[in-house]
């Protein structure tokens, strides 16, 4: 054998032995903070190919999302879990994505049938279960939130209030089917913390957002503003809704929501609160604007007998009457502006009169799911104290003009045989039979100044 050739070929082996534990050796090396391998093999291999999860849903058979008498934007049930895009890309980047698919949603990874992998614990969305799963690294997020008003607190304790419970700590004691139908309807919106980070809210179609990237800053207009309409996507703070226009700090500002809220008030502070206007880590208007109440004549006079809105909202949209899985509204979603008697005093001290805006309440909310009504409905207004984001300078009541102030487009007043300005106040004329009892008292009935004409 030629000697020469012999170490040629030997090297070339020795080459070729060199690139394969090479490759072998990159195979399984991760980047520090780049996590380029798939965690959970069959799962990504499945939902990165788009065909086969044509090929393998199965067709929704849950009737629509329809939390606010409307339906829900639309998208196929393999478009909700494919994993693809630039989003996607940011998750495997991420540390989100060294947890794996299995460390999250449980179930079989090594399965390659799509029964298999989602049996047995498999979790469709693990931030239902977020004390175990997102705990692991954000404790100091979870364990506060059971109390955030994003959970639901809020909604969980008037629905126990109306149903003859103490508040939300016992909502879990309701009938099971009434709580089936909170959680297909209003937790379509009062959710966990994937509908914010990770998924569209089930009121934007549901499923992912961005290719499973974890979004530490929601996106304002496909998550916020989502849920944060009523009826028809009229958002206030965008001027969308009829005859109105963007909130001041919108066109003027440029502020989004996270502004003024921000991630603690958000994921809530451990502490209950009876209410939402009760939580402590609400924003503040003087934070921003100091010395309010010595502003301007107006302000001098009127600081402490309502709030802001009272004078600079717009028409605000209303709810009316839920029909929680039903057919049609008792009272569709509609534009209206009521100022009422204080709702909230021992909550909001010191005003007399504040907006307040329809709520969704009746008392066969849940007729569709066994409960004819609701055993102590009156225990609630069905109007409550409102502050709608679709603030203006100048208002219907605030651009007097050369007129002769506020009072000629907000107090009530007799013009030369005509009425103005009854229709922005709550009387009990305007309360529809089944409300009287809940309402009867935030009406401005026998509360107005004397000298205005009734």
């Amino acid at each position: 054998m030629d000697m020469k050739n012999s170490k040629l070929g030997l090297g070339m082996v020795l080459t070729f032995v060199v690139f394969v534990l090479a490759g072998i050796a990159c195979t399984n090396y991760q980047i520090p903070g780049k996590n380029t391998q798939p965690k959970d093999n069959n799962c990504e291999i499945c939902h990165t190919d788009y065909e086969r999860l044509v090929d393998v849903h199965t067709p929704d058979t849950d009737p629509p999302v329809n939390g606010r008498g409307e339906e829900a934007p639309f998208y196929e049930p393999y478009d909700r879990v494919y994993l693809a895009g630039s989003g996607y890309d940011a998750f495997k980047a991420s540390g989100h994505y060294s947890v794996g698919c299995k460390g999250c949603h449980n179930g079989d990874s090594d399965a390659t049938d799509k029964d298999l992998a989602h049996s047995g614990d498999f979790i469709k969305h693990p931030s239902t279960v977020y004390e175990e799963k997102c705990a692991t690294c954000h404790v100091d997020i979870t364990d506060n939130f059971s109390t955030s008003l994003h959970n639901g607190t809020g909604m969980k304790r008037v629905v126990a209030l109306r149903s003859d419970l103490s508040g939300a700590s016992e909502f879990d004691q309701l009938p099971a089917h009434q709580i089936e139908g909170y959680n297909n309807n209003c937790a379509s919106c009062h959710g966990t913390c994937g509908n914010c980070h990770v998924v569209r809210p089930p009121m934007g179609g549901g499923g992912l957002s961005e290719g499973h990237n974890f979004n530490k800053t929601p996106d304002m207009l496909n998550v916020c503003i989502t849920c944060h309409t009523t009826g028809g996507g009229d958002h206030a703070f965008l001027g969308l809704a009829l005859d109105s226009e963007p909130d001041v700090h919108l066109s003027a500002e440029g502020y989004d929501c996270l502004s003024c809220h921000d991630g603690h008030e958000l994921h809530g502070n451990g502490t209950p609160v009876e209410q939402r206007y009760a939580y402590t880590e609400l924003p503040d208007c003087e934070s921003c604007h100091p010395n309010l109440g010595s502003a301007n004549t107006y302000h001098s006079r009127h600081y402490d007998d309502f709030n802001c809105q009272v004078c600079h909202s717009q028409e605000y949209s209303n709810c009316g009457s839920c029909h929680i899985n039903g057919d049609d509204a008792r009272i569709p979603s509609y534009m209206g502006f009521k100022i009422a008697a204080n709702p909230i005093p021992n909550v909001k001290e010191g005003y007399d009169f504040a907006l307040v805006a329809r709520t969704s309440a009746a008392p066969d909310n849940w007729e569709m799911y066994g409960v004819d009504d609701y055993a102590t409905f009156d225990v609630l207004p069905t109007y409550n104290y409102a502050t709608p984001h679709n603030l203006l300078r100048l208002t219907d009541r605030t651009n007097v003009g050369g007129t002769g102030g506020c009072s000629v487009n907000c107090h009530i007043r007799d013009d030369n045989g005509t009425i103005l300005n009854k229709e922005l106040y709550l009387f009990q004329s305007d309360l529809e039979t089944w409300e009287i009892g809940a309402s009867s008292g935030i009406t401005v009935d026998g509360k107005l100044p004397s000298y205005w004409p009734n």
